[in-house]
């Protein structure tokens, strides 16, 4: 697929499908960081936290709880960061098809009032403008949800693990 087709794709589609590829790589975009800050950060993050629990004298008091409790939100933050945020651009995905379809629809009933139903070509144009920002919508959310529904998992996993740990101690 060249760039002549991808550009013929994205005109039967509308202004509303190159809105939803934009949605979609910053999706993507988001996932991935996730991904690399699960697989190359977040180890050393959840260590200083750990070796911060470990290094105190008192772990037994009232603030060495609410120390730790700070430490495990810490922790919890940086492995949430951006988390809702790419679950809104799940969630905006077929919205968005659903907009072109809209404004497909929008098309195909100006070009009935105006021909009186009679040019199906251009209507069929129209329609285009309707079905194709529908499945692309749909196709990146479902990508998406994938990713997000795995990542809800991980982080609390990775927050447990480290609540674990400051409790052995």
């Amino acid at each position: 697929m060249g760039f002549t087709d991808l550009q013929a794709f994205l005109d039967r589609g509308g202004p509303v499908l190159i809105v939803i590829m934009g949605a979609t790589f910053i999706m993507w975009a988001l996932i991935l960081e996730r991904m690399f800050y699960f697989r190359f950060a977040h180890k050393q993050v959840a260590a200083e936290a750990i070796a911060e629990w470990r290094s105190r004298s008192d772990r037994k008091s009232t603030l060495a709880h609410w120390i730790k409790d700070k430490l495990v939100s810490e922790v919890r933050m940086k492995a949430e960061q951006n988390v809702q945020l790419t679950k809104a651009m799940v969630a905006l995905a077929p919205l968005l098809g659903l907009l072109g379809t809209v404004t497909g629809m929008v098309a195909v009933f100006d070009v009935m009032a105006i021909t009186n139903g009679a040019d199906a070509k251009a209507m069929s144009a129209g329609v285009s403008r309707a079905t194709i920002p529908t499945m692309a919508g749909m196709v990146a959310s479902l990508s998406g949800i994938l990713f997000t529904s795995g990542m809800d998992r991980r982080v609390a996993r990775s927050v447990q693990e480290v609540e674990d740990s400051m409790e052995i101690s």
